[in-house]
């Protein structure tokens, strides 16, 4: 009985975790998971990341994609999950644009490249329960690509912080994805600020080492981690 027990716990687990394998811009979807998004490596276990401070911060990938998805300055995407995205805590978009000389294919994403276009935060509904936009979804939270973004190849990265267990150090969960885009029919913006990731994110920082009970009145105190939004 107690084995299982302790196998429906882990089952019912499981179903609380999720992969964004599949992007959609302008309401078409790729043309199959991972085939412009780099395979993460929890696709089998669906385990989200603890440490913020870990390499696999940036991507969490297994594989590198085999295509590159063309999508317009101003298109709306989201990511299709695997499982309801049921945990609380934010929704964020980051871009990297790809140094000349290199592709999106194969470029890893280093340095301080990174910049955010997107974040999500809390609202109390009338009940005086603290949602957060996408929570209970099948997918990811609709944003677009900023207008004035310059033109050429970048790592669209998806992330989503699941905070039901971050009052405690290392126990906010990432879950996250990169697909491999070029910009088309951009501007001349100047996006910043720039972060690398790693190196954007501490374990200590407010918006990852929360107790959302503490905030429960006052959700608009909760602080994202990472850099201001681009705008």
């Amino acid at each position: 009985m107690k084995m299982l027990l302790s196998l429906l716990i882990a089952a019912t687990a499981v179903q609380a975790h999720y992969t964004f394998p599949r992007l959609v811009i302008n309401g078409k979807s790729e043309e199959k998971d991972w085939s412009v998004t780099r395979q993460t490596k929890n696709a089998n276990s669906k385990q989200g990341i603890e440490n913020p401070t870990a390499a696999d911060i940036r991507c969490y990938q297994s594989a590198n994609a085999g295509a590159v998805s063309t999508i317009p300055a101003g298109a709306s995407f989201y990511y299709v999950s695997t499982q309801q995205v049921n945990h609380p805590g934010p929704t964020q978009y980051y871009l990297a644009k790809v140094p000349d000389g290199k592709s999106a294919t194969n470029w890893d994403g280093s340095g301080a490249v990174w910049f955010k276009i997107f974040t999500t935060m809390p609202t109390v509904d009338k009940n005086k329960q603290m949602t957060w936009p996408g929570q209970n979804e099948y997918k990811t939270v609709n944003a677009t690509i900023p207008a004035n973004t310059p033109d050429g190849e970048y790592l669209l990265r998806v992330e989503h912080i699941a905070l039901h267990m971050a009052m405690q150090a290392n126990k906010a969960q990432f879950y996250l994805s990169c697909s491999q885009i070029k910009i088309t029919g951009g501007g001349s913006g100047t996006p910043g600020p720039l972060v690398s990731l790693p190196g954007a994110y501490k374990s200590s920082d407010p918006g990852i080492l929360v107790d959302l009970g503490k905030i429960q009145n006052a959700p608009d105190t909760y602080q994202p981690p990472g850099p201001a939004v681009w705008r």
